[in-house]
């Protein structure tokens, strides 16, 4: 490496600068580096750099290594909140409670004297006079009817597709899936939460193509909920938030639209289920497919934009019949000259060669036409 110091008369009263050595073409040296004592060789790892200079001020380049590359955020759930079976009973024990309660309190009723005579001759009751309501019977009262109401108000139907998540004073106390009558608590809050496979077919969303022109994009996102606790506990609205990482996913990656070929359409297709199952996965749910199905540009571009195919289509078009055009030629020259038929030197070829050319070419016009 070639190296040269300068030295300028300084003014007296000014800051002396720092010796420096200058590289002819790619940073400054302080001269102290020069003289380091080392214990022994030192080898530098080759990385890439990036160099950089201020413009106007006569400073060298300066090499600024790149830092690491941070990796994306992954969105995280309390990893507790996981989905387990609740406790529910038959729905025949409800059903016997409700009743053994609804009993109590008629035979209370008849032990107070509070019954009608027209009930007592209905159920057939022997004739008593009753003892009145004293704190006994209240007290009868109160538990064949809480016995009654907890029968009767935990009934719920179980159906196929549906699931319930309970909730008792915010905390998470389980997951109902199982079908047909059951008897919950009825003093735990019940979530419906459906399971099934479902087909979402967005509105028109933002988006770009692969040059970054805009788009509005209809998406189809086939999904289901796998883990019933943390979509409903987890996030305020699982569906918004698939909503939601839809369109983020649409703003990160670039869209094909349907006219563009079936192959891109369907790698754009499986980027944007890897983006969307990812991020929606957190939160349990588990996304399938995400389609793009139909896709125009903005009135603004859109004329210029089909300008832009129809120019492309027609090159396509070109090159391929002068593909053709040219293989025929050579197939008919080679034929003739193979088999004897013609001898030709290369301005004979070069004629012929013309000659068919022109003819093929007219050919394939009047097919198009």
């Amino acid at each position: 490496m070639n190296t040269t110091t300068s030295q300028t008369p300084e003014p007296e009263g000014s800051p002396r600068p720092a010796r420096l050595i200058h590289n002819e073409s790619t940073t400054e040296i302080p001269v102290h580096l020069l003289f380091r004592d080392e214990a022994g060789p030192r080898s530098v790892p080759l990385e890439p750099a990036v160099v950089g200079s201020r413009a106007g001020t006569g400073e060298q380049p300066r090499i600024r290594r790149p830092g690491p590359a941070k990796p994306r955020p992954v969105a995280e759930v309390d990893p507790e909140l996981v989905e387990r079976s609740a406790r529910v009973l038959p729905g025949v024990v409800g059903v016997v409670a409700g009743v053994c309660g609804a009993a109590g309190c008629v035979a209370t009723s008849w032990w107070a004297g509070t019954l009608p005579r027209l009930a007592e001759e209905a159920l057939r009751l022997p004739e008593y006079g009753g003892a009145g309501l004293g704190p006994m019977q209240w007290a009868a009262y109160a538990g064949a009817g809480a016995l009654g109401l907890f029968g009767f108000a935990g009934l719920a139907r179980g159906r196929t597709g549906g699931a319930w998540v309970l909730d008792l004073f915010g905390r998470y106390r389980g997951t109902v899936r199982r079908t047909g009558l059951l008897w919950v608590n009825p003093l735990l809050l019940r979530r419906r939460v459906d399971v099934r496979l479902r087909h979402w077919r967005s509105e028109p969303m933002p988006a770009a193509d692969g040059n970054g022109v805009a788009l509005r994009v209809v998406v189809l996102v086939v999904w289901r909920v796998r883990d019933t606790a943390r979509a409903t506990l987890g996030v305020e609205d699982h569906e918004t938030y698939l909503h939601e990482c839809v369109e983020a996913a649409l703003a990160r990656i670039p869209v094909e639209t349907p006219g563009s070929g079936r192959g891109s359409v369907e790698a754009t297709g499986e980027a944007l289920t890897r983006r969307v199952a990812q991020d929606a996965g957190a939160v349990g749910l588990e996304v399938y497919s995400v389609q793009p199905v139909r896709g125009e540009y903005l009135p603004e571009v859109a004329a210029a934009m089909n300008r832009r195919r129809i120019a492309a289509l027609d090159a396509q078009h070109r090159a391929s019949v002068l593909t053709s055009v040219v293989d025929s030629v050579e197939d008919t020259v080679t034929r003739l000259t193979m088999r004897g038929l013609v001898e030709l030197d290369d301005c004979e070829r070069k004629a012929l060669v013309k000659d068919l050319t022109v003819a093929f070419c007219a050919g394939r016009g009047e097919q198009t036409q």
